[in-house]
């Protein structure tokens, strides 16, 4: 047994104590009370998912395992000679709580390099796929298409699957997927934009510099794939993706038709195409400017007449933040130490300087600061990835490590399926008019 799976044995023998003493002692406690907004609203800020994954908090940000995005990237094992972590320690990490040493996150890289082999019948079925499709639907195709590798499902049908055991089936397929992902995402790419020239894995290098190597993107570039992939990897349970993944998987699906269902919900324009988005209004802005870089003066004009015309200023805002998205700094400081002097990222600085004091003095916005789509899409766009539509992929790698990392641990906990209980318009209206009631009821007395 792997040094990861055997550390990740010990912490779910642990956590399952938790797990049954909570529900046994206390399974009647209150976390939340839902309002009728809330019910009509998508649920926003009702508690009632669990994951220790990670969680956001509204003034420090994601926290990965109880560690902020700085402390990830300062405390997590490097490779020789770079500035971001091997992505494959952060998936121990993710797994089980803890920072691995330098020996333990290579363990990870070399056990990852044995699974990375794509089936061959996964290219076939891109390869016949019309090449105007989206890379999203041949990522997900790709990703469905390898459930008969799934190890999970075959413990199922041969009958050796048991609430103890199952998480050991997901563990197999969470690592051979995400050691797989990699490949596919960068065969999609060139399949589509670079007349499918593909390029071999190199067997020697870790998960982040052999994306960069088969992209057919240089060094720097495996940086910048590190860098992303672990800011994009978890953003809780709520999100779209997570919970679609999460939810699948509850009814026993395995992490294949899991995650195929949770990268659908990442395409959607309001969850994965912001990056794009925000990179599509900056080049706009830049365009009307003829492409030189705006003064202070006139970019507080163009952002006042953007808000008073009704549109919103791209990248700003986030539905639970309450300062600047940790996720944004940190690629911000990559873009100071190797991009400083490029127009499009010296554009997002000057706007990081100007938008949160027009959007507090303007008063509607409740965080004036820039999220972590605010320049993301610059950075892709310097090392010449300009295809916009390929985005979403690099973020669906990302996310695949925090939701298959999530999925395992709701075997291994033995979370039930998911089934929330629906009430009809009737109902409320009648919530309502008891609420109005007793409130009218009080005021008399």
């Amino acid at each position: 047994m792997s040094t990861l799976k055997n550390v990740l044995a010990k912490k779910i023998e642990e956590h399952r104590k938790r797990t049954t003493k909570l529900l046994v002692e206390s399974g009647d406690v209150k976390i939340s009370d839902v309002t009728i907004a809330q019910a009509i609203g998508g649920m926003r800020g009702v508690k009632g998912l669990v994951t220790d994954i990670s969680y956001l908090d509204p003034f420090e940000g994601i926290r990965f395992r109880g560690y902020t995005i700085q402390e990830v990237m300062e405390g997590l094992p490097k490779p020789d000679g770079k500035d971001y972590p091997y992505v494959e320690g952060f998936f121990y990490l993710l797994l089980t709580g803890d920072i691995p040493t330098k020996e333990q996150a290579e363990e990870v890289v070399e056990d990852m390099k044995h699974r990375a082999k794509v089936p061959e019948y996964v290219f076939d079925i891109l390869r016949a796929m019309p090449r105007d499709s989206h890379p999203m639907v041949m990522f997900s195709a790709a990703i469905v298409s390898m459930q008969r590798e799934s190890e999970f499902a075959k413990a199922y049908n041969e009958g050796k699957f048991n609430k103890y055991n199952s998480w050991e089936y997901m563990y197999e397929d969470a690592l051979n997927l995400m050691a797989r992902l990699p490949q596919v995402g960068a065969f999609i790419y060139r399949l589509k934009y670079k007349g499918d020239t593909q390029i071999d894995p190199d067997p020697t290098l870790d998960l982040g510099g052999n994306f960069a190597h088969m992209m057919g993107l240089e060094p720097p570039y495996d940086e910048v794939a590190r860098m992303y992939f672990i800011l994009h990897s978890d953003h809780e349970s709520g999100n779209v993706s997570a919970h679609t993944t999460h939810l699948v998987a509850s009814a026993l699906s395995d992490a294949y038709y899991s995650l195929s269902a949770g990268i659908n919900g990442l395409a959607g324009p309001l969850h994965g195409l912001a990056n794009q988005e925000v990179l599509a209004w900056i080049q706009q802005f830049m365009e009307k400017l003829g492409g030189q870089v705006p003064t202070t003066e006139q970019l507080k004009k163009i952002v006042w007449d953007t808000l008073n015309s009704g549109h919103v200023i791209p990248g700003y805002g986030h539905a639970v933040l309450r300062k600047t998205d940790p996720r944004y700094t940190s690629q911000r400081e990559y873009c100071l130490k190797h991009l400083p002097d490029y127009p499009l990222f010296q554009l997002v600085s000057k706007l990081y300087e100007v938008v949160p004091d027009i959007l507090k003095e303007q008063g509607k916005a409740k965080n004036p600061w820039p999220n972590v789509d605010a320049q993301s899409g610059v950075i892709q766009w310097y090392y010449g990835l300009t295809e916009y539509d390929f985005y979403t992929v690099l973020f669906g790698i990302g996310r695949a490590l925090g939701v298959l990392a999530n999925i395992t641990w709701d075997r291994a906990l033995g979370y039930p399926i998911e089934r929330p209980k629906s009430v009809t318009t009737d109902m409320l209206e009648e919530y309502a008019k008891q609420a109005q009631e007793a409130k009218s009821n009080e005021h008399r007395a």
